[in-house]
């Protein structure tokens, strides 16, 4: 009888996890969405309580609208700095194009390709321009439609973060059921809160270095090139990589000689391993105890399933998955599994404040 209740238990979370998934994917729109919407809540929370507690003559209704603005403000810059410079790369690609003919050639060669190298002409004749136009003003169309309502699910949130108190109250009548969820709550929210606290600082350092190391080195359009580092180093592991790759392909292009291109090889990729490797790790802590295999795995499944929103979202998605199977005794295992040092939840600081202070 015990066996029986294993084996129905075992393909119940099969079935489970399988409906859960074809739900995710389906619903990936609305679910990315919202998705952002609560790590944009989480980021302006967490500024909230910094501001809260650095100055303390500023009142807290005043500190959240602040937050509010600076965050929104951060992300409205970056998107101007973005779609501003890529109509200026658009302009420079027909001054490159002799370089990358060269480019082309001088791969053709490497790989040993049959008959003559193909060039970008030849490249650009096998798209349809009409239909690349189209292609481009519906992606465009899509990301306006995205945030708008990432930023209408943002508006919502907020109302209602304010009463989940009282709804656990009701859902939960037992005291000490009641203090578990909300012990619950409170980890996922300060580990989400800690990882983008530490990945936005650091990216910033990498950006403001890296935008240094190619102002000097002579890049053009550093700035955009930049902030898109910026966005890669949210992705773990394969957003260094890419970081290196694009900005090397970038300087290939544009300098006729192998000394700028080796420098920004050079520069962009001591950024990435020194920080990455040396400083991160340091300030991370606890906020993505994760094991390295789980970390490049979840990018995969998330990846695949949400597309570059689940990159993004690999790594808070996945830690916010193992906190939830610690909570359950069936389901311990797993998250003792996805977790780097084998313990999948840490003690929350907040709470040990308030425990200490009530004593």
């Amino acid at each position: 009888m015990a066996t029986m209740d294993v084996s129905q238990r075992g393909a119940l979370w099969i079935v489970a996890t399988g409906v859960i998934a074809v739900g995710l994917y389906f619903f990936r729109e609305p679910l990315t969405q919202f998705a952002m919407a609560i790590i944009l809540w989480l980021a302006i929370d967490g500024l909230t309580e910094t501001l809260d507690k650095r100055i303390p003559v500023l009142p807290r209704w005043l500190a959240l609208p602040l937050a509010l603005i600076v965050v929104l403000s951060i992300v409205a810059l970056i998107g101007w700095v973005v779609v501003d410079n890529i109509a200026a790369i658009i302009g420079d690609l027909t001054r490159y194009e002799f370089r990358l003919n060269q480019v082309l050639s001088q791969l053709h060669q490497a790989v040993g390709g049959p008959g003559r190298a193909p060039t970008v002409g030849d490249l650009v004749a096998q798209f349809d321009p009409a239909r690349l136009t189209t292609e481009i003003g519906e992606s465009i169309q899509n990301a306006a439609s995205a945030a708008m309502f990432t930023l209408i699910y943002l508006a919502f949130i907020f109302p209602a973060a304010g009463v989940m108190s009282a709804k656990l109250d009701f859902i939960f009548r037992n005291k000490a059921q009641r203090a578990a969820a909300a012990d619950v709550f409170m980890r996922i929210r300060e580990s989400m809160e800690r990882y983008l606290w530490v990945q936005t600082v650091m990216s910033l350092i990498i950006t403001a270095l890296t935008y240094a190391t190619l102002a000097i080195i002579g890049l053009e359009n550093a700035l955009f090139w930049s902030f898109l580092i910026f966005f890669l180093n949210y992705i773990p592991t394969i957003g260094s990589i890419a970081a290196v790759v694009l900005t090397t392909a970038v300087a290939l292009v544009q300098f006729p000689t192998l000394g700028p291109v080796v420098g920004v090889f050079a520069g962009v990729g001591v950024w990435q391993f020194v920080i990455g490797n040396f400083i991160q790790p340091r300030m991370t802590g606890d906020s993505l105890n994760l094991s390295a295999v789980v970390v490049l795995l979840a990018l995969a499944i998330w990846g695949t399933v949400w597309g570059i929103v689940g990159a993004f979202l690999a790594a808070p998605m996945t830690v916010m998955l193992m906190i939830v199977l610690a909570q359950f005794p069936t389901t311990r295992w797993i998250a003792i599994l996805l977790s780097a040092d084998g313990k999948p939840t840490p003690d929350s600081p907040r709470l040990s404040k308030s425990e200490s202070g009530s004593k």
